[in-house]
């Protein structure tokens, strides 16, 4: 976890290809030709076929998404994707094919935390604690909590576990869990590009990735959060906090929870700015980090939103919208899904 989050917590992109700015490109496509390469699909992943799209926000979302301006013209070729996000039984199999320990899960160093209590220095991880009263929404301190014991196991803290969760999304990984993970399964992270073409599952320039209407004939599209953020939650949608995967409908290229439930790590360092210079042609991302709110951290993009979004305090279930998370650091509403290539022929 980030010691300056801790410290908060305790006291202290094929020939032929688009180019940029050329008014033929300016409508998208899918190459729905390329239905899927030869041969069987990898066990619970969707062939995402590549194209061109607009990635980013709207203009008229320049207010309330400007990290993500401006938005662009962009081709990704095709490529393998996770049907659900990464669920608490599958990242079992992975620790127990590993031994590996989370974050989370590691004893702290009291070089990294100067000037600390030693005492305190014990594993844990921030867990979403909603307050008893309504409280100011600038101030996140008042609805996230530092919880010793708290980890991927243990969602909730010590006393937590996961059963009736083990069909939910993982909890409490940070970059560096996810990456791990993916490495095992022969996967890889996706890049921001790829998360966005993915999510917006063949739709152009549409606010959800479901179409333009948040509730569509009043049905709930995705786990997200209703009532009064952060105090009180009406769970209209069914769940309070993390739901199972495919909880609700897919989109069109038939990924579930695109939106909402768990934000979701992206391979690319994040900056602010990067869509000033972003690439057309699969873009990697940029080669470092910066986030002007916190300079000293490096932090990866997350996509996709989580159960806490709602449109008066984040509303970043959107797909074009996007978020810095500091990398050594996850939460109680972070989780991820893999990608993979295309096997060569």
């Amino acid at each position: 976890m980030a010691g300056a989050v801790w410290a908060a917590w305790m006291g202290a992109h094929p020939p032929g290809s688009p180019k940029k700015n050329r008014a033929a490109d300016e409508q998208p496509f899918v190459n729905a030709a390329e239905k899927h390469p030869s041969g069987d699909a990898p066990e619970g992943m969707v062939w995402i076929p590549g194209g061109r799209f607009w990635m980013g926000a709207a203009k008229e979302d320049e207010d309330r998404f400007p990290e993500a301006l401006p938005q662009h013209l962009v081709y990704v070729d095709g490529f393998w994707m996770d049907r659900t996000e990464v669920t608490n039984e599958q990242f079992q199999k992975f620790v127990d094919a590993t031994g590996y320990e989370t974050v989370a899960e590691r004893e702290l160093d009291p070089v990294d935390f100067p000037g600390a209590d030693p005492a305190q220095l014990v594993p844990g991880a921030i867990v979403f604690t909603p307050p008893q009263r309504d409280v100011p929404l600038d101030d996140y301190t008042q609805w996230w909590q530092y919880v010793p014991g708290a980890n991927w196991r243990h969602p909730d803290g010590p006393q937590s576990d996961l059963g009736g969760r083990m069909d939910h999304p993982v909890v409490h990984v940070c970059w560096e869990d996810a990456a791990a993970y993916a490495g095992w399964a022969g996967k890889r992270l996706p890049r921001e590009a790829e998360w966005e073409f993915a999510a917006r599952g063949g739709l152009d320039r549409q606010p959800y990735v479901w179409g333009d209407e948040f509730q569509p004939q009043g049905r709930w599209r995705a786990n997200t959060w209703q009532g009064v953020f952060p105090s009180r939650n009406t769970a209209e949608d069914g769940y309070l906090t993390t739901a199972p995967v495919a909880s609700f409908e897919p989109n069109g290229f038939g990924l579930y929870d695109m939106a909402g439930n768990v934000w979701e790590w992206c391979a690319d360092w994040y900056r602010p700015d990067y869509y000033r210079y972003s690439s057309s042609e699969n873009p990697q991302g940029p080669d470092s980090s910066f986030d002007p709110q916190e300079p000293g951290v490096e932090k990866r993009v997350q996509r996709g939103g989580s159960f806490l979004c709602c449109d008066e305090y984040c509303a970043r279930y959107r797909p074009g919208a996007r978020h810095p998370g500091a990398v050594d650091s996850g939460a109680s509403h972070t989780g991820f899904r893999c990608v993979k290539d295309v096997t060569p022929r």
